[in-house]
This record gives structure tokens, C-alpha cells and sequence, in this order.
């Protein structure tokens, strides 16, 4: 089975990542769009220079990736998949080929961690217009019901909910998914010395409160703003 995960940053999408990677059946990837993404618009990212070096340029090739060989001849293939990756004139077709997930976070808890990474987000740096427009395409010419989970919903209760999106994806939970060893994995991106520094430091998913929803800036607020018409429809499937 080839699962892709789709979400926008700062989702607990490294967390999800790491959980998957911990099942002994499954293979997993990093953001395999990112260098096409970055190549095709030209913009500036922090380790530019090495995620271009890292990655395919051409989309083409990485779709070709992502339905090839699975690593290590595992039954399953997790792939983490960043949403504002995927350009409009980027070929959506392959995605019947796979299982079709979707990781949602509230867009202010997401415009809270990007920009204590990178300054000055905007509504296309956080996904959520790309992630609906790919659970449409989902549901609507593909034809499948759209399986979305919230990280809020993880973390309250990590057990509970990947036990139901195991059930949702179709394969069996493993209690190894909730642990994995503090140091980072081999198949982080070559971004990860900047983004992955907090899941770096964890051991696992551990059940916590979810904390208030953080206070804003203007111009950040217009961006949540924005952001929750998308997020409240795709919330609507969780």
C-alpha cells in the first residue's frame, strides 16, 4: 500500500513521519516534491542549495519515484507529502494509485510555528488552499472519501487516533508507532537541521492538552483568517 500523507508544514507531519517509520512493514519519504516545488518557483528557502542537491527537479520524476520501488521491499510506502509542493499545473492523476490522507491543524497553531522558522508566512506558504483543492480533487474525480485526521486530535490521545486511522487506511495499528529514538531518522529531508529540531529531541508521541489557540499579530490573523474557511471543510471529515 502507498499512503500519501498530505498536509502543510508545522501539521505534526514529522511526528506522523516518524510513527509510520517506527512500524516494522513500512518505508517512508520526506517531502520528495520539495526541490521540483522550489526549482519551478524560484523562492528562497532556508538549506536551498542543499535540498536542491538532495531532491529530482523535475515532478515527472518524482511522481515516477513515489510509484516505484518501495524501499526496502516493505509492504507499505508512507509518503509525506507537503501540499503547497504541489503547483497547480503539477499532474494529480498518480494520486489514484495511492491511499489518500489528509493532516489538518487549526491555521492559527500553523501560522504560530512557521513563523518562529521563517518570518513572514503567507497563505500560500501554509498549504491549506493546496490541501483542499487536492481533497476535492479526492473526492471528486477520484471518487474516494476523504480520510482526514486533526493533530489536535493526535495529540490529546496518539493511541486512539492512529488506532483509527490505521483502521481508515485499512492496515493493523502497531504500538511501536507511538515511540522511536530521539537523534532524528534516516529518511528526514536535507532540510531537517532547520525544521525538525523539536522532533529531533521527542521519543514519541506522548498524550498532552492541547493549548490554547495562540494570540496574533494583524497581519498573521488575516492570514488564519483566510486559512479557515479551507480548514473548517476539511475538519468537517475528520
Amino acid at each position: 500500500m502507498r499512503i500519501a500523507m498530505w498536509s502543510g508544514p508545522r501539521n505534526l507531519s514529522t511526528a506522523m513521519m516518524y510513527a509510520f517509520a517506527a512500524r516494522d512493514d513500512c518505508a517512508v519519504v520526506d517531502e520528495p516534491f520539495y526541490a521540483a516545488y522550489l526549482t519551478e518557483t524560484g523562492l528562497k528557502h532556508p538549506m536551498q542549495q542543499a535540498i536542491l542537491d538532495s531532491q529530482p527537479h523535475d515532478a515527472r520524476a518524482v511522481v515516477s519515484q513515489c510509484l516505484g520501488d518501495v524501499p526496502g521491499n516493505k509492504p507499505h510506502f508512507y509518503q509525506k507529502h507537503m501540499t503547497h509542493h504541489m503547483l497547480a499545473h503539477f499532474s494529480l492523476g498518480w494520486l489514484e494509485n495511492t491511499t489518500n490522507v489528509f493532516l489538518i491543524r487549526h491555521p492559527a497553531r500553523v501560522v504560530a510555528s512557521y513563523q518562529a522558522k521563517r518570518e513572514n508566512p503567507t497563505l500560500d506558504d501554509i498549504g491549506f488552499v493546496q490541501q483542499l483543492r487536492i481533497l476535492r480533487y479526492v473526492r471528486d474525480t477520484l471518487g474516494q472519501k476523504p480520510i482526514v485526521v486533526d493533530s489536535d486530535a493526535i495529540l490529546e490521545n496518539p493511541s486512539a487516533a492512529l488506532n483509527t486511522l490505521c483502521d481508515n487506511i485499512g492496515i493493523p495499528f502497531q504500538t511501536r508507532m507511538l515511540s522511536w529514538p530521539a537523534g532524528g531518522n534516516a529518511a528526514d529531508g536535507a532540510w531537517a537541521p532547520h525544521w525538525y529540531e523539536s522532533v529531533w529531541n521527542s521519543t514519541g508521541l506522548q498524550a498532552s492538552r492541547v493549548k490554547p489557540l495562540p494570540t496574533l499579530n494583524k497581519p498573521l490573523t488575516d492570514i488564519v483568517e483566510s486559512a479557515l474557511p479551507h480548514y473548517n471543510e476539511m475538519a468537517s471529515y475528520c
